[in-house]
């Protein structure tokens, strides 16, 4: 069986990894060609190019390096139909995946996947319908998208979400930690995740700097986990709060990608609450079981289109998951310091109302059952 996969970013190449193994504990002779990062290469693949040129988000932030995204396009589209798999997975950056399958489709009847569903419930709801013009089948991390894909004309499964599938953090997993990080006694541990992109990163620094100068409580250490590719970003926009603060910056260098991810959630979990960008990384904390902040901001361009579309009254998933509206979040205008500070010296104070809707969320994605790696295997195999 050949299978061509596409990731385009750091949580794509997660899916990727966990759908490539689970495809291999299923298929003896599966092999593997497409676009992916470190992970999913750790699992057999050749990617035909860096993964990080496809890490981008915001409509201003694409169209400096369109020209660049259009050839690649191109060419991955070229590779597929040279290749002639049994099936392109595609994972969601939609920007670039969905320019592919259509390319595919145009000049093929080759099977297309995509996984993880459009966030249609939220913004441009046309574009399930746009989306199943060359999209066959769609595999979902959330319980409650099925329909809307549905509805569009497209298969879809809900095939549960890979944080749900993590191990949760022992004590001997903290206490190890807690030697490696020169933990001070009695300190408040915030871990910031500034994001997975340079761009976020430097959009987002100065205001994160200044909401944790700003939180008022008593000694504080920062732990900021992070991608090798990334420590020099971070490290200078960042490297006066981690002097300030018994800092520790983690970047996985030396670490199997596994390892890292692991050391990755057991800072998380270290740590008494989180000051996060907007994304994926919410279930993460979720999993980790840590209270969080959230808080994004986009170019201005980005800021005023999307701010328009908006569907929904949060971006937080863990929010949307657990139908609860407890995590605090700014998001664009509303990314300022200050605020930001009161609600983390606010969740460090009582995270009671948090911990339960991090139980919950973490139920209703599947912990516990079959790991969404295997079950998007299996959901694969059973319509091709």
């Amino acid at each position: 069986m050949k299978v061509f996969v596409i990731a385009g970013e750091p949580s794509g190449d997660k899916l990727g990894a966990a759908l490539m193994d689970g495809l291999k504990e299923l298929v003896s002779d599966v092999s593997f060609e497409g676009v992916g990062g470190a992970l999913m290469q750790s699992h057999g693949l050749t990617s035909q190019f860096p993964m990080e040129e496809l890490s981008l988000m915001g409509i201003a932030e694409i169209l400096p390096k369109y020209r660049h995204l259009k050839r690649r396009i191109r060419e991955t589209a070229d590779a597929i139909l040279a290749t002639n798999p049994d099936v392109v997975i595609t994972i969601d950056s939609p920007d670039f995946c969905l320019r592919v399958a259509r390319l595919v489709k145009a000049a093929s009847d080759i099977r297309t996947v995509h996984y993880v569903a459009p966030t249609v419930w939220a913004w441009r709801a046309g574009r399930a319908a746009k989306m199943a013009r060359h999209i066959d089948h769609v595999l979902a991390l959330f319980p409650f998208e099925p329909p809307y894909m549905l509805e569009a004309g497209m298969e879809c499964d809900f095939v549960g979400h890979p944080v749900a599938a993590e191990a949760r953090v022992s004590q001997k997993e903290l206490d190890a930690f807690a030697t490696k990080s020169g933990a001070a006694l009695g300190a408040n541990t915030i871990v910031v995740l500034p994001g997975s992109r340079r761009s976020e990163i430097e959009r987002l620094s100065e205001t994160f700097v200044a909401a944790i100068a700003a939180t008022d409580i008593s000694e504080k250490q920062v732990i900021i986990p992070t991608l090798p590719h990334l420590r020099e970003t971070v490290a200078q926009v960042f490297e006066p709060t981690l002097n300030r603060c018994n800092g520790v910056l983690l970047d996985g260098e030396g670490l199997s990608p596994e390892a890292a991810a692991r050391e990755r959630l057991v800072a998380m979990a270290y740590a008494d609450v989180a000051l996060a960008a907007s994304g994926t990384v919410s279930l993460e904390l979720a999993a980790a079981g840590t209270p969080m902040v959230i808080a994004y901001d986009m170019n201005w361009m980005s800021r005023q289109i999307i701010s328009r579309m908006l569907l929904t009254d949060t971006v937080t998933l863990v929010n949307l998951v657990s139908e609860t509206r407890v995590v605090p979040e700014f998001i664009g205008a509303d990314c300022q310091p200050g605020p930001i500070a009161q609600a983390l010296s606010k969740t460090i104070a009582d995270p009671s109302s948090q911990l339960a809707a991090l139980d919950l969320t973490m139920e209703r994605l599947g912990r516990g059952g079959e790991r969404p790696g295997l079950r998007a295997a299996r959901a694969v195999l059973a319509r091709i």
